[in-house]
């Protein structure tokens, strides 16, 4: 404890040099932890040492907290252990990130009502019934400087945020640019204004232009790793990436009302060994489970790409329901490395943690192909991975956002019939965002996509996926 202490003296330490007048507001942020429920101890160790130094530390998360791990993902009810470990620590607000929708209404209405910090989403209207609680905007007190913090939740190409329509029945949402001027008034009455948003690093910068009258933005969404914060327009932007490798310690200095000096530095876990006796506790009870550790197979070699294992799960899809072609968004293959050995119920989990259920529908060769480009649109520019057939796509430039042309070929290697109708399998997220022309909307299976996974490599025992590939990328 005392070298972690040590540390975080020194850099709340050279944070504050050369400040003569005014007051100091602190801010530690996180993004996106994707239930790291392993990494909490230690930060709950970092938050104990800066609160040591300055007890009106704000403690905030930009959304995401959950879906990333088994544990915290599929406990009852679902992300209590995420929310007990946030509890204990401390935190003192949380912007509504897409995959906090992952457990639908009334999983975020549960979620919401076993939190000691409140949610903050501007740009969201819930209905009575939906027993969602969202606060639009909070303010806090420190050292007698009002800090205020607006939310904002991300909404996408189809007016909701990147979830299943299903899981938001009962909200609706606005565009960011279309409520925060309804809180300017709130700007004019604090000393430090505070955008906590889950909306991507690229829209918070043109956020940043257009409200330039935030001293900060703690982003969240996109994982973009940033080298303690970045000055856009005069605004702070700070992120860091996937599942809490860092979190940000923003300094602001302020004098008359006005913030005259900010800084963002990151905090690296990794290299902080010391952890919280109590949130160990808690993380060893949530983390009591013999089943997640089950093997159910061997992987035969080290596997380094979403392809590859996206390909793998289209084949377990594909076998398991019985169909010619299975395809998966590529965004829903949420890690890229695998090492040669065994194969736990853990980690199918960890690699398909949505809880989303199989879809079967028969498509002729032209729907599959519309299909294929529906889902590349909604998935931030990402090809699908898929089994039983495969793919040379040519972008207009190496943007990928537009596809000039998509060639299709079946296992055989033959182009694909485009009159030919074909059973094809994937997920209830893909069929019900990915917008294209198509007669069967297909029937949902009553298991997960991840039973489907786990069932299928039982029977296998042994796979090898190294190098493998479902499509070609060109332009």
């Amino acid at each position: 404890m005392k070298k972690i202490f040590l540390s975080i003296v020194f850099i709340v330490s050279v944070s504050i040099c050369g400040v003569a007048h005014g007051e100091t507001v602190r801010i530690l942020s996180t993004n996106d932890m994707h239930s790291a429920i392993e990494k909490m101890p230690q930060l709950a160790a970092i938050v104990d040492s800066l609160r040591a130094i300055d007890p009106f530390l704000l403690i905030l998360s930009a959304g995401d907290n959950r879906t990333g791990n088994p544990y915290n993902d599929l406990y009852e009810p679902s992300t209590y252990p995420m929310i007990s470990l946030m509890n204990l620590i401390g935190f003192d607000a949380s912007a509504l990130g897409n995959h906090e929708y992952d457990a639908g209404v009334q999983g975020l209405a549960k979620v919401i009502s076993l939190t000691n910090f409140p949610h903050l989403a501007a740009n969201i209207t819930c209905l009575p019934e939906s027993g969602v609680r969202v606060r639009p905007y909070m303010v806090f007190d420190v050292k007698g400087l009002k800090v205020g913090v607006l939310g904002i939740t991300q909404v996408g190409t189809l007016g909701i945020p990147d979830t299943s329509p299903d899981n938001v029945k009962g909200l609706t949402f606005q565009q960011p640019e279309e409520v925060i001027p309804q809180y300017k008034w709130l700007t004019a009455q604090c000393d430090v204004n505070v955008l906590l948003t889950h909306v991507g690093y690229d829209v918070d910068i043109e956020l940043a232009k257009q409200f330039p009258y935030y001293d900060l933005i703690v982003s969240g969404h996109t994982h973009t790793q940033l080298e303690g914060g970045e000055i856009h327009d005069g605004v702070l932007i700070t992120q860091n990436g996937y599942q809490m490798p860092r979190v940000t310690l923003t300094t602001l200095e302020v004098e008359g009302g006005k913030v005259v000096s900010k800084k963002a530095e990151n905090i690296f876990l990794n290299k902080f060994t010391s952890r919280s006796e109590a949130a160990d506790a808690l993380l060893t009870h949530f983390k009591s489970s013999p089943e997640m550790e089950r093997v159910i197979a061997q992987m035969n070699s080290d596997i380094n790409s979403y392809d590859a294992l996206g390909v793998m799960m289209c084949d377990a899809w594909k076998e398991e329901c019985n169909c010619d072609i299975a395809l998966e968004n590529y965004g829903g293959v949420r890690y890229d490395f695998f090492p040669a050995g065994p194969i736990t119920v853990k980690d199918i989990i960890n690699l398909d943690p949505f809880l989303n259920s199989p879809v079967v529908m028969t498509l002729t060769g032209k729907e599959l192909k519309e299909l294929l480009i529906a889902c590349h649109r909604i998935d931030r520019n990402r090809f699908p991975v898929t089994s039983g057939c495969s793919a040379v796509v040519t972008y207009t430039d190496s943007t990928k956002s537009s596809i000039k042309k998509l060639e299709l070929f079946d296992a055989n290697g033959k182009k694909l019939d485009m009159k030919k109708k074909y059973r094809v399998v994937t997920n209830n997220y893909v069929a019900a965002t990915a917008d294209s022309p198509r007669e069967d909307e297909g029937e949902v299976g009553a298991v997960t996509t991840s039973d489907l996974i786990i069932h299928w490599l039982e029977k296998k025992g042994t796979v090898d996926y190294q190098g493998r590939s479902s499509f070609i990328e060109k332009w």
